[in-house]
C-alpha cells in the first residue's frame, strides 16, 4: 500500500493514490451508517461524546487509526497528504467528531517522534488493535499555547539503590481533547532535566479527570480537565528513556499537526459551501435564483471558494514537502492554520448570512458548522501566537538570507508569469517584493518592538507564501489540459489581487500608523515598492468572480 516513488519528487512517503481512495471511501461509508446526518445533529443537541461509535471506528471492520500508524507497528504507514485528506473528508461530516479524531493521532504523536523501540510497539500497537483512545496532554490553566510556561512537575522516584524508578506527577491540565475518556494520555510535565513526555495509564492512582466542558461548539467531542496529585508513572513510561526533550518532541510534531488542523478547517468550510451552493440554485427571490445574483454570489460565495482553494493548494504542497522527507516546517504548518482556520471561519459566517432565518436554524446545518469551525482558530495555538511565530522566524530568514528568501518567490512567480501570463503571478511577485521591502523597513526602524506591526507582517507573509502556491498549482495545470484550469487561474487572479491589496493597505498602516516615519520617507518608501501598481491588482476582478460563479453555479 506504501507509495514508493514519484515521477517528479523520488521516494514519497504514504500510500499510493488507490489505497488513499479506499480510506477516502471508508469514510464516506460512515455518513451511511455511524454518522448520519440525524445522528449528528443529535450528538451536537445533546452533547454527546458517542464513545462507542469512535471505538467502533477503531475497530477491526474500520480502523481508520490504523493510517497514522507506522507499518512496523501494525499500521498503514501513511504519510502527511494521507492524514490531510482524510481528515478533511471527516470534517466535512462533523468537526466534533474529527477532533476525537485527530486526538488519537496528537497523542500517538510524541512517541511516534520519540518512543524507544518497546515503547512504540506496546503503545502504537495498542493504538493500531483498536484497544485505545488516547489524548494529548499539554496545555495547562496558565499555560495554553506557551509550552514551555507548565507547571506540572514530574518528581523522581527512587529505590534504596538510589535508582530512578518513576515519577510522580503534580499538576492540572486543561481543554484536553477526549481527556475524560483516553485509555492513556501523553502528558508534559517538568521533570528535574525539563520538559518531558510521559505515558499515563487511565487507572493510575492520583490521576482525576474532570467533568467534560459544557461548550461553544465541537459538542460530539471530549474536553476535559484533568488533575494529578502524586501519580506514579513508572520508569518505562518516559518518553524516549531520556528526560528534558520534551520540548524538542513537541516541536518536532507542531508542522504537521497544525497541518491537521488546517485540512479540518478546510473540509469544515468546504462543508458550509455544500450546503449554501446548492440552495442559491434552488431559493428564487424577485424571479431569479440567488445564485444568478452578484450581491449574493460575489458577497457571499465566490471570496470563499477562492480563499478555500488557495489554502488546499498551500496545504497539499506543505504535505508533499513533509512527505519528501523535509523537515522544520514549524512555520509552514503555523501558515497553514492561520489562513486556512480563518478562511473557513469566515466561510462559515458567511454561510449563516447566505441562507438568511434557515440559516440561523439548527435544522440547515450551517451554524453548527459555524459554531464547530471557530476552534481551529484556537486550539492547536490561537491565531495570534501563529502570526508571532510566522512574523518572528520569517523576519529573522530573511535578515540571514539578506533577503533571498521573498526575493526567490518574487523571481519565481515573475518565471511563472512569463510562462502563463494570466495567473496572477505578476501581482504576487509585486507582493514579495514589497513585503521584503517593509520587512527591511521595520528593521531598520525597530518597528519589530510593535505586536501590531509583526501581526501586519505575518499577515503578509501568510498571503504571499499561499499565493506563490496557488499561483504554482494554476500554471501546472493550464498545460495538461485540465478541466478546470481556467478556473483555477481565474481564481488564482482573483487571490493574488486579494494579496497585492492587503500588502498594500498593511503597509500603510505599518508605514503612517506607527508614527516613526516622516511623510517624505512614506512617499519614497511608497515609490520605491511600486505601491500604485499593486492597486492595480483588482483589474477585471468583478469579470473574474463571474467566470468563477459560472463554474461553482453551473451556470
Amino acid at each position: 500500500m506504501t507509495q514508493k516513488t514519484t515521477a517528479a519528487a523520488g521516494a514519497l512517503q504514504g500510500l499510493d493514490d488507490e489505497s488513499r481512495q479506499m480510506v477516502l471511501d471508508t469514510v464516506g461509508q460512515l455518513k451511511k451508517r455511524l454518522l448520519t446526518r440525524e445522528k449528528i445533529l443529535e450528538f451536537d443537541r445533546r452533547e454527546i461524546f458517542p464513545e462507542e461509535t469512535i471505538r467502533e471506528m477503531l475497530g477491526p471492520e474500520i480502523g481508520l487509526q490504523l493510517l497514522m500508524i507506522p507499518e512496523p507497528y501494525g499500521g498503514l504507514g501513511g504519510g502527511a497528504r494521507d492524514s490531510c485528506a482524510v481528515t478533511r473528508a471527516m470534517a466535512k461530516i462533523c468537526l466534533g467528531i474529527t477532533t476525537a479524531f485527530f486526538a488519537i493521532q496528537l497523542g500517538a504523536d510524541p512517541i511516534i517522534v520519540g518512543g524507544t523501540e518497546k515503547q512504540k510497539e506496546k503503545w502504537l500497537g495498542a493504538i493500531a488493535e483498536g484497544r485505545a483512545l488516547v489524548a494529548y496532554a499539554v496545555t495547562e490553566p496558565d499555560a495554553g499555547s506557551n509550552v514551555a510556561a507548565i507547571k506540572t512537575k514530574a518528581e523522581p522516584v527512587k529505590d534504596a539503590a538510589g535508582a530512578i524508578t518513576g515519577y510522580k506527577i503534580s499538576g492540572s491540565k486543561q481543554f484536553i481533547s477526549t481527556g475524560g475518556y483516553a485509555d492513556f494520555i501523553t502528558l508534559l510535565a517538568n521533570a528535574p532535566e525539563g520538559p518531558t513526555f510521559f505515558i499515563v495509564e487511565r487507572d493510575t492512582a492520583g490521576f482525576i479527570r474532570g467533568k467534560g466542558e459544557e461548550k461553544h461548539g465541537i459538542r460530539a467531542s471530549n474536553t476535559s480537565p484533568l488533575t494529578f496529585q502524586d501519580a506514579f508513572v513508572p520508569i518505562e513510561n518516559l518518553i524516549g528513556a531520556i528526560p528534558g526533550n520534551g520540548l524538542k518532541q513537541a516541536n518536532k510534531v507542531f508542522g504537521y499537526t497544525r497541518l491537521m488542523v488546517a485540512a479540518m478547517a478546510l473540509g469544515g468550510g468546504e462543508s458550509a459551501l455544500d450546503i449554501v451552493i446548492p440552495y442559491a440554485k434552488e431559493r428564487i427571490q424577485f424571479k431569479t435564483p440567488l445564485s444568478a445574483k452578484q450581491g449574493y454570489t460575489h458577497k457571499l460565495v465566490v471570496p470563499h471558494v477562492v480563499r478555500l482553494a488557495a489554502a488546499e493548494a498551500y496545504i497539499d504542497e506543505v504535505a508533499t514537502r513533509l512527505d519528501s522527507g523535509e523537515e522544520d516546517l514549524e512555520v509552514e504548518g503555523s501558515i497553514a492554520k492561520l489562513f486556512t482556520t480563518e478562511a473557513a471561519n469566515k466561510a462559515a459566517d458567511d454561510a449563516v448570512q447566505a441562507l438568511g432565518g434557515y440559516g440561523y436554524i439548527n435544522e440547515y446545518g450551517v451554524e453548527k458548522i459555524k459554531r464547530d469551525v471557530k476552534i481551529t482558530c484556537i486550539y492547536e495555538g490561537t491565531s495570534e501566537i501563529q502570526q508571532n511565530i510566522i512574523s518572528t522566524f520569517r523576519w529573522k530568514k530573511t535578515r540571514k538570507t539578506k533577503g533571498a528568501f521573498y526575493q526567490g518567490i518574487a523571481e519565481e512567480m515573475e518565471r511563472l508569469d512569463a510562462v502563463c501570463g494570466d495567473a496572477g503571478c505578476r501581482f504576487y511577485a509585486l507582493a514579495s517584493r514589497a513585503l521584503n521591502a517593509t520587512i527591511n523597513l521595520v528593521n531598520d526602524h525597530r518597528l519589530t518592538r510593535q505586536q501590531y506591526v509583526m501581526f501586519d507582517l505575518a499577515d503578509m507573509m501568510a498571503h504571499v507564501e499561499v499565493g506563490a502556491s496557488l499561483a504554482r498549482k494554476a500554471v501546472a495545470l493550464a498545460p495538461k489540459g485540465d478541466a478546470g484550469a481556467e478556473t483555477i487561474k481565474a481564481i488564482s487572479r482573483i487571490f493574488s489581487g486579494e494579496v497585492a491589496q492587503l500588502v498594500a493597505h498593511n503597509v500603510l498602516r505599518i508605514t503612517r500608523g506607527t508614527g516613526e516615519l516622516d511623510p517624505q520617507t512614506v512617499a519614497g518608501f511608497m515609490e520605491t515598492i511600486g505601491y500604485s501598481a499593486l492597486t492595480e491588482g483588482y483589474r477585471n476582478i468583478i469579470r473574474d468572480m463571474d467566470q468563477v460563479a459560472d463554474s461553482v453555479f453551473a451556470r
